[in-house]
């Protein structure tokens, strides 16, 4: 694990989504670092920017972020 800002941690996370979510548990635990590191509590996500930005998509999202420890919010 590499050390990111919060910033850095959601765009490889941006990143993923569009790869078909490849390697989307090691981002997931990069922003997790990055979030404690700088004493944020919920990661912030602009859903237009998602492969699959409307209501099922978020909500499916924040499901699988929250299992993993990330509460996940949208711009």
């Amino acid at each position: 694990m590499s050390t990111h800002t919060v910033e850095q941690a959601i765009e490889a996370i941006y990143e993923a989504l569009q790869n078909d979510n490849e390697e989307i548990d090691a981002r997931i635990k990069d922003l997790q670092v990055a979030m404690k590191e700088e004493g944020i509590k919920e990661a912030k996500f602009d859903a237009s920017r998602l492969v699959q930005g409307n209501r099922e998509g978020r909500k499916r999202m924040q499901s699988y972020f929250k299992r993993r420890g990330v509460k996940v919010v949208f711009k």
